[in-house]
């Protein structure tokens, strides 16, 4: 990770706090879609967006879709204000959730690799979140 994406990470985490990256149309998920995340079909990955674990209906997974689509608007709004790359705010937003916002026992995804449940624990987050959590 560049030292340019080691600030944006501090920087999301300001942001995220605030409430600017995760605007509430964002963050909102519907009953069916928190209860996907509780059971584990639903989950939180590194890059900032939302992904299918397990089998879903369409209703969630369009939901799914529809948060992932409003949360890309948030990171194209302050990468432009930033000057970095969407997939940098996205990126150093998924270090911040993965730290922060995911609870014991619902699923999470770093990278391409295999879902998993988030135990009593921390997440082993990716070298590049080192600052961001």
């Amino acid at each position: 990770m560049t030292r340019k994406l080691l600030i944006l990470a501090a920087g999301a985490a300001v942001a995220l706090a605030s409430g600017f990256i995760m605007t509430a149309p964002a963050r909102a998920q519907s009953g069916p879609v928190a209860a996907a995340m509780a059971a584990g079909t639903v989950g939180e990955q590194a890059d900032g967006y939302l992904g299918i674990a397990g089998t879903v209906g369409a209703d969630v997974r369009s939901e799914v879709e529809s948060i992932n689509i409003k949360r890309r608007a948030a990171y194209t709004q302050l990468a432009g204000q930033r000057g970095v790359t969407v997939q940098d705010v996205a990126a150093a937003t998924g270090c911040q959730t993965l730290s922060s916002r995911v609870k014991q026992g619902q699923a999470y995804r770093i990278g391409a690799g295999a879902w998993q449940t988030k135990g009593a624990g921390a997440i082993a987050l990716p070298g590049y979140c080192a600052t961001a959590g």
